[in-house]
């Protein structure tokens, strides 16, 4: 039981410091930036198809079994990350609405990064109730498209108006939120019975949502021969990465 929490500890603590990343940005022109953000989320959707399908969706249809109760919490969980997306860009909507700058948009993008960092969290708590290669796999996932979601952030709240020192500030901040949404993870899935089992086919859900419905679309706005086979080669190789840390488990 220590194990499990230095380990996920640990995890979320090194996830929190993600949103630090932005400011080795700085130096670089935007459209190179661009292209390399289109790199990592790349790889980012192979590493969360990847570890839905290798790691996560194995090990609920241990728990669970194979029968349709476990599609259903994976059906819910592409529901539920749905809805939340739906929510956040209402959100958005509504401040771009109500102000003629950016500058509003800085509080509400604090408040959402929040509210998907403890989910982040959540999901990273409850895998490592499950067991410890599970957590890590969820953990490097979640890194994986943190990377972009992070630098992205960043440059919102510095284009937002805020000084780089407390762009970082803000951002990690609001990062933290998963250090807490972890803790409540662990800590309810001793109480709750079926806890982490339930969130494991949730969790895949999410994951499979977030590549096929967020990143994917991404990369299909840029058109050209070599962007296809190296978008193609980098979620092959993300996926890849999750089939050899099966060689952990």
């Amino acid at each position: 039981m220590a194990m499990t929490w230095l380990w996920a500890i640990a995890s979320l603590v090194f996830v929190s410091l993600l949103s630090l990343m932005g400011v080795f940005t700085l130096s670089l022109r935007e459209e190179r930036l661009r292209g390399v953000l289109f790199l990592l989320v790349s790889f980012a959707v192979g590493a969360l198809f990847g570890d839905a399908f290798l790691h996560i969706l194995p090990e609920a249809f241990k728990t669970l079994g194979l029968g349709p109760a476990t599609g259903f919490w994976v059906l819910l969980g592409i529901l539920i990350f749905f809805m939340g997306e739906k929510v956040i860009r209402w959100g958005q909507g509504s401040a771009f609405a109500r102000s003629a700058g950016l500058k509003p948009l800085v509080p509400l993008i604090l408040i959402v990064d929040g509210a998907h960092n403890f989910i982040d969290g959540m999901l990273i708590g409850a895998s490592y109730g499950v067991s410890i290669p599970i957590g890590i796999t969820t953990t490097l996932a979640v890194v994986f498209h943190e990377v972009p979601h992070e630098i992205g952030d960043f440059a919102i709240l510095v284009h937002g108006g805020l000084s780089v020192r407390r762009a970082l500030l803000c951002n990690f901040l609001s990062a933290l939120t998963a250090i807490l949404g972890g803790v409540v993870a662990l800590l309810l899935g001793p109480v709750v019975q079926g806890f982490s089992n339930v969130i494991l086919p949730i969790t895949a859900g999410g994951f499979i949502y977030i590549a096929g419905s967020d990143l994917v679309p991404e990369l299909q706005e840029k058109v050209s021969l070599s962007s296809a086979f190296w978008h193609s080669l980098l979620i092959a190789a993300g996926m890849g990465f999750m089939a050899l840390l099966l060689l952990i488990g």
